[in-house]
């Protein structure tokens, strides 16, 4: 009886390939400390600008005159300064949350990659906005209305 022998495979074995990482961890730590920065100067931005719309607010709560502007024009910029303020202090606090969330996604190693559409956001993006949930073409088309996000970038 003659045994048959398997025939050797002709396929070579071929070696796993994985993605490429997109952001490598130097990169992730120049971002996260980029956003870090930004994040203590608007700390400090928020708190300047919070102090100071209080500061008036609790002037005219508590009654003093002496700073009561005397023309209705004075009266009408101080409001003006003040609602000013607070929209100041709006946006950077929103900013914050953005800010926030990018760290959470760095340590969620989820950093890097649009929300919309899963793909790598450019560093050059990163770098300019390192905040960044979306790529550029896709933040193009929440600004425009053209996809259902329910946070705006």
């Amino acid at each position: 009886m003659v045994k048959k022998q398997k025939k050797a495979s002709s396929k070579k074995a071929r070696p796993v390939r994985r993605k490429k990482k997109h952001l490598s961890d130097a990169d992730l730590e120049h971002f996260k400390q980029l956003l870090l920065v930004k994040r203590r100067e608007l700390m400090v931005n928020v708190h300047g600008i919070g102090d100071e719309a209080l500061k008036k607010s609790q002037l005219d709560a508590s009654g003093d005159l002496s700073s009561m502007p005397i023309h209705m024009a004075d009266l009408g910029t101080d409001n003006f300064e003040h609602e000013f303020a607070l929209g100041l202090l709006d946006g950077e606090v929103q900013l914050l949350r953005e800010i926030d969330d990018a760290l959470e996604r760095i340590e969620q190693g989820s950093y890097g990659i649009c929300l919309g559409t899963g793909e790598q956001i450019p560093k050059a993006r990163l770098e300019a906005k390192p905040w960044a949930r979306y790529g550029v073409e896709y933040a193009r088309m929440v600004e425009q209305g053209l996809v259902d996000n329910q946070q705006d970038e």
